[in-house]
C-alpha cells in the first residue's frame, strides 16, 4: 500500500495553510501599525480631488458612519497593498520546492517585477490620472452646480481606478507567462498588434471614467507594456519553442 501520496498531499495542505496564515498575519500587523494614521491616509488619498475643487466646495459624508468607516476601509486596503511583496514571497516559498532549478531562476524575477509593476500602476493613477481626470470633471460641471463628493463614493471610485491600473500594469508578466508556457510565441503576438491596440483602448474605455483623457492614459501604457512583455518574452521562451521557430 503506497502511503506516500496521502502524506505528500497532507504536507502540501499544511504548507498552504502556513502560507495563508502568514499572509493574513502580515496584513493584520500592517493594518494595526497604520490604523492610527487612518485619517491622514484618507487626507492623502483625497488630495488630488481637494486640489481642484472650487473654494466653496468640500467633500461630504451622506452616511452617519462614513467618516469612521471610510478611513478604516482605506487603511485595510493600504495594508493589503503593502503586504503584496511578502505574500508573493510566501507563494514563492510554497511553489519553489516543486520547481526545477532553471524554473526558480525564471519565476523569482517575475514575482518581484509583478509587485513593482503593480505599485507603478497605482502610482501612475494617483500622480497622473487622478489630477487630470478630477480637473476635467470640475471644469465640465454646469454653472450653478456645487461639487460635493461623498467620501465613501470617492473611496470606492479611487480604489477601482487603483486596481484597474495596478492589474493593467501586469501585462508584461502575463505576456511573458504566455510565451514561457508555449501558448503563444512573440512572433504571433507581434502579428496581432493591431488587435491588441484596439483591445487596450476598449479596456481603457471600460475601466476608466467616461472621458477620452482617462481612457487614453490607461490604453497607451497598456500598449507600451504589451510591447515590453513581447520584448522580454524572448528571454523566457521555452528552449524547444525556440528550436521549432528556428526550423
Amino acid at each position: 500500500m503506497n502511503l506516500s501520496e496521502p502524506t505528500n498531499l497532507l504536507d502540501h495542505l499544511v504548507a498552504l495553510r502556513r502560507t495563508l496564515l502568514h499572509s493574513v498575519l502580515a496584513v493584520l500587523v500592517l493594518f494595526l501599525a497604520l490604523v492610527y494614521f487612518a485619517r491622514d491616509l484618507y487626507q492623502l488619498l483625497s488630495a488630488p480631488l481637494l486640489a481642484v475643487l472650487p473654494a466653496n466646495s468640500s467633500m461630504i459624508a451622506t452616511d452617519v458612519a462614513a467618516p469612521f468607516f471610510a478611513p478604516f476601509k482605506l487603511t485595510f486596503v493600504v495594508a493589503c497593498f503593502l503586504a503584496i511583496p511578502f505574500m508573493l514571497y510566501q507563494v514563492w516559498r510554497f511553489i519553489a520546492p516543486g520547481l526545477y532549478q532553471h524554473e526558480r531562476r525564471l519565476v523569482m524575477p517575475l514575482l518581484v517585477s509583478s509587485s513593482v509593476l503593480f505599485y507603478a500602476g497605482v502610482a501612475f493613477a494617483y500622480f497622473v490620472l487622478l489630477p487630470i481626470a478630477f480637473g476635467f470633471f470640475t471644469r465640465m460641471a454646469p454653472e450653478g452646480i456645487t461639487i460635493a463628493t461623498d467620501i465613501s463614493s470617492y473611496l470606492d471610485f479611487v480604489l477601482k481606478i487603483f486596481f484597474a491600473f495596478g492589474f493593467a500594469f501586469e501585462i508584461p508578466i502575463a505576456v511573458v507567462l504566455l510565451c514561457w508556457s508555449g501558448v503563444v510565441t512573440p512572433q504571433q503576438l507581434r502579428s496581432k498588434r493591431p488587435y491588441v491596440i484596439v483591445t487596450v483602448f476598449v479596456i481603457g474605455m471600460l475601466l476608466t471614467p467616461p472621458d477620452v483623457i482617462s481612457q487614453t492614459l490607461l490604453a497607451i501604457p497598456m500598449w507600451l507594456l504589451f510591447e515590453l512583455g513581447v520584448l522580454l518574452s524572448g528571454w523566457y521562451i521555452k528552449p524547444e519553442t525556440k528550436d521549432e521557430n528556428a526550423k
